[in-house]
Parts: C-alpha cells; sequence; structure tokens
C-alpha cells in the first residue's frame, strides 16, 4: 500500500452501512486515506437513518449518493472492505479483499434510530482499528464517536 491507501468500503444498497464507514474514516482521517464506497446492487437514495446517526456525531454525508460497484473500482482499491455477508466482491490480484460481519441490532428487535446508532457505533469502533492497522494516524480534530 502507498503512502495514502485507498480503501473501497461495500454493501448490497450502499445506501447505509457502506456510506458510514466511509464516512467514518473520513472524518477519522482527513486526507491521509482516499476513501470511497460502493454498492453491489447500488440504491436510489442514502437510507436518511444512516444519515442522521452520522450527523448526530456532526459527520455530513448529505453531498454522497450510492454507487454501483465496478470492476475498476475495485482494482483501483488497494483494501476493499465489505460490511455485512449478503454483498459479494470478487477479488482481483493486488487488492485486498476482507469482510466486516456487523452488528445487527434489528435481529435483537432493535429498529430505528436506536439500530442506526448501534451500527454506527460498531463501525465506529472497526474503523478506529483499521486506521490504526493500516497505520494511518488520526486527525486531532475528528468527531468519530467511541
Amino acid at each position: 500500500m502507498g503512502a495514502r491507501p485507498r480503501v473501497l468500503f461495500v454493501c448490497v444498497g450502499n445506501a447505509g452501512k457502506s456510506q458510514m464507514a466511509a464516512g467514518l474514516l473520513s472524518d477519522h482521517v482527513g486526507d491521509a486515506a482516499e476513501v470511497s464506497s460502493a454498492g453491489t446492487e447500488a440504491r436510489a437514495a442514502l437510507n436518511a437513518l444512516s444519515v442522521r446517526s452520522l450527523a448526530e456525531v456532526g459527520i455530513d454525508i448529505t453531498d454522497q449518493r450510492p454507487e454501483q460497484l465496478t470492476d475498476e473500482a475495485v482494482r483501483a482499491a488497494d483494501l476493499v472492505v465489505v460490511l455485512g455477508s449478503d454483498a459479494r466482491v470478487d477479488e482481483v490480484e493486488g487488492t485486498r479483499v476482507t469482510r466486516w460481519v456487523t452488528d445487527e441490532p434489528s435481529e435483537r428487535g432493535i429498529e430505528g434510530i436506536e439500530r442506526m446508532r448501534l451500527v454506527r457505533d460498531d463501525i465506529a469502533a472497526r474503523v478506529r482499528q483499521l486506521a490504526s492497522d493500516l497505520a494511518i494516524a488520526p486527525r486531532g480534530d475528528q468527531l468519530m464517536p467511541g
């Protein structure tokens, strides 16, 4: 990986979890990494509760739009992080692919904004660990929870 790693977050719709992960990592490390996200079946719009849960911690992703995953995006990344168990990404030589099976509070009957806060906090902890693993120092003014 180069001095500025290229990290691509992927989920099915690119409307919630992968957008949250990208927003959280961007906030945490600033421009020390090139961060993007995509979906294997991109939705038409962001999940409003995902947007709201990030806004609660000072991260604004309202300018983002779901993007369809392409082979080119995978090839351009140093690391692809697949969120959840449903999205499938074909591995490409030279690009590391890892999977985060994130907390799913709905399986415990937790819905709405409370569900999204728990998802956000789980992803935030994983993002902090990822930044550490990639030896990317956090910005001094990041807003991420935790």
